[in-house]
C-alpha cells in the first residue's frame, strides 16, 4: 500500500505507474481515493469542531446550574445532545468511507523502480546475466518424473489415491536428497549471517491481507473452514507477519532471517496442476530469506539477496540465468523483482524459476504497521524476500544437470555430508546403497 500523501500531491505519477503495469482499469481508483479522502478530512474537521464545542458547552452547564440558570443550562444540554448525535453520524460515515478508501488503496499498485523494464507479462522479462556453463548432454535426458521413478524416488499413483493430483511421495535416496538440499540451504544461510527460524504454518486473515494482494490470495491460499486461518503459501507470509504492529530499534536493523516451512498453494490460473511430475504442485517445502531494513538500504539488500541465491545454485553445479521481471509481471506490492531460472539440458533452454527475489519497499510495512524508531522519528521499514531453494521443483534442474548416461545422478561435494558421504545415486537401487 502506497503513501496516501503521494496520491494527494502527485496523482499523475501514481496513474502513470498504473499504466506501466498495464492495469488501466485501476486509473479511476486514484480519483476515487482523492474524493473519499477529501470527504473524510472534511468530516474529521467537522467532528473535531463539534467535540471542541461539546467540551466548551459542557463546562458552561455546570456554571449555569450553579447560577440557577436552569433554562439556559437545559438549552445548552440540548445542544450537547445534538452535537453528540451528529458526532455519532460522522463517526459512522467516516468508518464507511474509510473502508471504501482502504479498498481502493489496497488495490493501487506500489510504485515500481525506475529501472524496471516495461512489459505486459513474463514473456517480456529481461535476462540480466547467466552463471555457469549451460552444457548439453550427449545422450537423451528422460523426463524428470521418469528419472525419479528409475531411482525409486517418486510415487505419484499412491499420492493420487490419498490426496489427488498435485501431491506426491518422495522415497529412498531422493527423499534424502530433498531433505539434504534443505539442510544445506539452512546452513548456507546461517553462514551468511542469517538467523534460522521455523514459523507458524497458518496465519490469520489480517496478516494475509498485509503481505499480499487480494487477487494473489484468492489464487494461492487455502482457508481453514470455520476458522480465521489460512495455510501459508510461503514462509515469507508468517515471517513478515511476525513483526505486525511493532516498532523496531534502528540499531537492530537490518533483520536477516532465513526460514523453513512447508508451503501450500491452490495454483489457480492458466498453468494448472501438473498431473505427471513435481513441477507445479499443491504442496512443497522451501527455505526462504527475509530482510527487514531501513529504506535507504533496501536496494543494496535486494542485490545482495539474489546474488546469495545465485551463489547457492552455483555450489550445486546448476547453471542458471537471472531474469529481471518486467512491470506487468510484478505483483502489486513489489517495487522490483528478479527470477532465477535453471538451465534445462533436456529442453535446451533456461527454465524453472528456482526462486524469486523481491523488494516490496514499505508496502507490506504500511499494511501491517511495521516501523522503526530513528533519530528523525518513527518511520516505516522496508521488507524484502527471496527464495533460497524450493524443492521438489529444484530437484528437476538438479537431476537434469547431474544425471549420467547410465541413469545415475552425481551428488555435488557440498551435499555429500548430508547424504552420508554418498557421491552418486544409482537407478533401480531400492535399498538406497
Amino acid at each position: 500500500m502506497i503513501d496516501i500523501n503521494l496520491i494527494r500531491t502527485n496523482p499523475e505519477l501514481v496513474k502513470e505507474n498504473i499504466k506501466k503495469k498495464f492495469q488501466d482499469h485501476k486509473l479511476d481508483y486514484v480519483d476515487q481515493v482523492l474524493v473519499l479522502d477529501e470527504k473524510i478530512r472534511t468530516l474529521k474537521k467537522e467532528g473535531d469542531n463539534l467535540r471542541a464545542s461539546r467540551n466548551s458547552l459542557s463546562s458552561q452547564i455546570g456554571i449555569l446550574m450553579k447560577e440557577k440558570n436552569i433554562d439556559k443550562a437545559n438549552e445548552i444540554k440540548n445542544q450537547v445532545v445534538a452535537n453528540n448525535k451528529r458526532i455519532d453520524e460522522i463517526e459512522k460515515e467516516e468508518e464507511q468511507l474509510s473502508a471504501q478508501l482502504k479498498k481502493y488503496m489496497m488495490a493501487i499498485p506500489n510504485i515500481i523502480a525506475d529501472d524496471v523494464p516495461i512489459g505486459k507479462d513474463d514473456s517480456e522479462n529481461v535476462q540480466r546475466l547467466t552463471v555457469g556453463e549451460a552444457k548439453l548432454k550427449d545422450f537423451e535426458i528422460p523426463y524428470h518424473a521418469d528419472i525419479l521413478e528409475s531411482l525409486n524416488g517418486l510415487d505419484l499413483d499412491s499420492a493420487r489415491r490419498t490426496s489427488g493430483n498435485g501431491f506426491y511421495y518422495l522415497t529412498g535416496d531422493i527423499a534424502r536428497l530433498h531433505s539434504s538440499i534443505l539442510s544445506y540451504a539452512r546452513d548456507f544461510m546461517i553462514n551468511k549471517g542469517f538467523t534460522y527460524c521455523i514459523p507458524p504454518f497458518m496465519i490469520r486473515s489480517d496478516v494475509v491481507n498485509g503481505v499480499m494482494s487480494f487477487e494473489e490470495m484468492e489464487n494461492m491460499m487455502y482457508k481453514i473452514d470455520g476458522e480465521d486461518l489460512y495455510l501459508i503459501g510461503t514462509s515469507e507470509h508468517s515471517m513478515i507477519g511476525r513483526f505486525k504492529e511493532t516498532i523496531l530499534k534502528e540499531e537492530d536493523l537490518p533483520l536477516l532471517l532465513t526460514s523453513y516451512s512447508p508451503c501450500f498453494r491452490k495454483e489457480v490460473g492458466a498453468h494448472g496442476i501438473e498431473e505427471r511430475g513435481i513441477y507445479r504442485v499443491h504442496q512443497f517445502e522451501k527455505q526462504e530469506m527475509i530482510v527487514i531494513c531501513k529504506p535507504e538500504d533496501s536496494m543494496d539488500w535486494y542485490n545482495k539477496m539474489w546474488q546469495i541465491s545465485s551463489e547457492f545454485f552455483k555450489t550445486l553445479d546448476i547453471p542458471h540465468e537471472v531474469m529481471e521481471c518486467c512491470s506487468g509481471d510484478l505483483a502489486d506490492l513489489k517495487v522490483k523483482s528478479c527470477d532465477i531460472n535453471a538451465w534445462s539440458p533436456r529442453q535446451k533452454r533456461y527454465f524453472g524459476e528456482l526462486g524469486s527475489c523481491s523488494n516490496l519497499s514499505d508496502a507490506q510495512a504500511r499494511r501491517l504497521g511495521i516501523k522503526f524508531k530513528s533519530k528523525d522519528g518513527i518511520k516505516y521499514a522496508h521488507t524484502l524476500n527471496n527464495t533460497v531453494v524450493a524443492p521438489p521443483r529444484m530437484l528437476i534442474a538438479f537431476l537434469e544437470n547431474n544425471i549420467n548416461a547410465d541413469g545415475s545422478v552425481n551428488i555435488p561435494e557440498v551435499l555429500r555430508p548430508y547424504m552420508g558421504g554418498k557421491s552418486v545415486i544409482k537407478p533401480n537401487n531400492k535399498k538406497g546403497n
